[in-house]
């Protein structure tokens, strides 16, 4: 059972990074003009492709459940400081503080499933996993 729900969570945590990878490229003028919001106006171009590539790598990575780990490092590099610059809850006033910092930690929480990849891989359903059960015979 605890391999089918690695896997199954391995699955929503690549999902919602695909999501966002396409969801970036799909509208990349309007993901730029929202980094100028929130204060991100160096080399936007270059910020915004290298999110896109590290969402992506790291998504198929977790995905497939080759370098897992790394994967999701990629990912939570991503993430974690993203859910800091878009819900700076303290800078918000005294109403909408608290939808923020819901938001930010749901985020958190995110991150702490990612690092559960980080930590413990990705479990028995996996390429790496299948890789390793082959033999090779010599010729």
């Amino acid at each position: 059972m605890k391999d089918i729900v690695d896997l199954l969570g391995r699955f929503f945590l690549a999902l919602l990074f695909f999501f966002e990878a396409y969801n970036a490229i799909a509208h990349f003028q309007t993901v730029q003009a929202s980094m100028t919001l929130y204060g991100l106006t160096w080399r936007q171009d270059l910020l915004l492709i290298g999110a896109i590539v590290c969402m992506v790598l790291g998504s198929v990575l977790v995905l497939i459940g080759y370098r897992a780990g790394f994967g999701a490092f990629l990912l939570f590099s991503y993430w974690l400081p993203v859910a800091f610059i878009v819900h700076p809850f303290w800078a918000f006033p005294r109403g909408e503080q608290a939808v923020q910092m819901e938001w930010l930690f749901k985020d958190l929480a995110i991150g702490g499933g990612l690092l559960m990849i980080v930590v413990s891989g990705a479990g028995k359903y996996s390429v790496k996993r299948l890789f390793s059960t082959f033999k090779v015979k010599g010729a």
